[in-house]
């Protein structure tokens, strides 16, 4: 394993890449990447470098690695960001060139079918940052969540010790992107209902490792990016959360116990497990629905743990992920676990 490594981060006035590793969607919706943008500079001071890929559709395999090689490559450049997620990123891993992002360390920032990249630098031994895509976190309507905004200025702009806080208010609908008047204000939310503990009668602090839950499947299941020493994991936080595409329950649990059957699922003494998104286009739940949903999946995440690592320490409904507001997790970098304090300290 290569000892992980912290990139410098940006200050005010340097540029930022802005790239779109998995699918180009600014090219459909471009208000909230244009939003987006906008508070880069505005409201982050940085100055956001647009590559071939951004805003393309379609564009390929190859394509999208070379706008990545260009971005690490550049010194002008001083961190990298993703626009958005998609659920491709996968086919890149085997046309990066580790050695010249090894050579060029940079925070970068994204989540979803982003953990393909993150896996892929954790590998690499690069710190890199879960969260704060330039369309959802940085282009939300009316205004970016508070503890969103402040947590992702912490990643971007900071290094040190930041304390995560679970959110007092959240949501979970979307609205059309495509509809300008989904701009003239901040979605609805709702009461936060706080974390929920188990086994949490220990400090853990590790270097941590996850994602997308269905990105992990994929990753495991095409053998890229998880280390087959697993001793590396050992001492480690892991971090989970689910996509808008809402696996069900039974899903969940099945690469869970896979995960269980590898004997990765048992290396890791503490787990974060994201708020789930309960709300889809596809599957627009009622808020009674949508607590059954967020149910079956703690029930599924218990019964895994209780068969394969009935001692670890676990945070429910932690802000990470697929949740607005979000706190920015790093990948790879020192998560702090602190049970009887019921406390999560991140290191950026």
């Amino acid at each position: 394993m290569t000892s992980p490594t912290y990139p410098p981060k940006p200050v005010p006035g340097d540029r930022v890449a802005v790239v779109s590793p998995s699918a180009g969607l600014p090219a459909l919706f471009p208000l909230p990447y244009e939003l987006g943008l906008e508070r880069l500079r505005t409201e982050f001071g940085l100055e956001p470098v647009e590559y071939p890929t951004t805003r393309k559709m379609g564009a390929t395999p190859q394509e999208r690695a070379d706008d990545l090689h260009a971005a690490f490559a550049d010194p002008t450049v001083k961190a990298v960001i993703a626009s958005i997620g998609g659920d491709d990123q996968i086919t890149l891993l085997p046309l990066l060139d580790r050695a010249l992002i090894r050579a060029n360390p940079k925070p970068f920032f994204g989540y979803s079918d982003n953990t393909n990249l993150h896996a892929f630098l954790w590998n690499t031994g690069v710190v890199s940052y879960h969260g704060g895509t330039v369309m959802c976190e940085l282009g939300r309507p009316g205004a970016m969540a508070p503890l969103t905004a402040e947590s992702l200025r912490a990643a971007l702009l900071t290094s040190g010790e930041y304390e995560l806080k679970p959110a007092e208010r959240w949501r979970d609908l979307d609205r059309d992107w495509a509809d300008p008047s989904t701009f003239d204000a901040e979605p609805e939310t709702r009461p936060g209902s706080g974390w929920t503990w188990l086994n949490a009668d220990r400090v853990v602090e590790g270097r941590s490792w996850g994602g997308c839950l269905e990105i992990i499947g994929w990753l495991l299941m095409a053998d890229r990016e998880v280390s087959h020493d697993l001793t590396v994991h050992d001492a480690g936080v892991l971090f989970l959360e689910t996509s808008e595409e809402m696996p069900s329950g039974e899903e969940v649990f099945r690469v869970l116990r896979n995960m269980g059957e590898r004997g990765l699922l048992q290396r890791f003494p503490a787990l974060l497990m994201g708020r789930p998104k309960t709300w889809s286009f596809e599957h627009p739940n009622s808020p009674e629905a949508g607590a059954r949903y967020a149910a079956e999946q703690r029930e599924a995440v218990l019964r895994a743990l209780k068969a394969y690592a009935p001692d670890t320490m676990v945070v429910f409904d932690v802000d990470l992920g697929h949740t607005d507001p979000q706190v920015v997790v790093p990948y790879g970098g020192t998560v702090r676990v602190d049970g009887p304090a019921r406390r999560i300290t991140v290191t950026y």
